[in-house]
């Protein structure tokens, strides 16, 4: 039982876990032909990133949360069956 709990909540804790990882995506660009006229790439100035960087903040804080309620509850769990 008690082997059963442990695993059970450290899956938990693993899922958790990576549900907070960012992935990171990856763009191609492919070059023009020789015989086509030069073109000028113009990239506009990067977006204001606050509001994004406190949303994944929140959304750390809310599975380190969910990882610690799991914990609690697996401790707690794991009390009432050794009564």
């Amino acid at each position: 039982m008690k082997t059963a709990l442990l695993m059970v909540t450290l899956a938990a804790a693993v899922s958790f876990a990576a549900c907070s990882k960012k992935e990171e995506t990856t763009t191609t660009t492919t070059t023009p032909p020789a015989t086509a006229p030069a073109t000028t790439v113009v990239t506009p100035p990067p977006a204001d990133t606050s509001a994004a960087t406190g949303a994944a903040m929140s959304a750390a804080s809310a599975a380190t949360d969910a990882a610690n309620s799991a914990n609690m509850a697996a401790s707690a769990a794991m009390g009432a069956a050794s009564k």
